[in-house]
């Protein structure tokens, strides 16, 4: 195997080219909105988010199956303590389980 097609980083899709056809196609209306995130080189998940915010608007489904990384979990966190936010606030915010928002909160804060 060649040493650049090792280096691919096939951890996470390519969501700049998702959501960039995505718009193109469906969404041809939201490009301005979404120009800053699709300049990125990488998005992260917060971004993602945002992103998917921005074109379908705010989506009241299931979140069994989101998943968040650390860098992610540790931005929520913060974005709580700058904004006084309680627990309840910060999952309705997320759409989160307040028992998931203490969950991270006991194993990522800074003691």
């Amino acid at each position: 195997m060649d040493k650049k097609t090792s280096e691919i980083d096939t951890d996470f899709p390519d969501y700049i080219k998702i959501y960039s056809d995505l718009i193109i196609m469906k969404h041809p209306d939201k490009i301005e909105e979404c120009h800053y995130y699709l300049s990125k080189k990488k998005l992260s998940t917060l971004e993602v988010i945002k992103l998917n915010e921005i074109i379908f608007g705010k989506v009241y489904t299931n979140q069994k199956y989101r998943s968040y990384d650390h860098s992610t979990i540790i931005a929520i966190l913060d974005y709580q303590k700058t904004n006084r936010m309680n627990d309840s606030e910060l999952a309705n915010h997320y759409s989160l389980s307040r028992n998931t928002v203490k969950k991270w909160k006991e194993k990522f804060s800074k003691k």
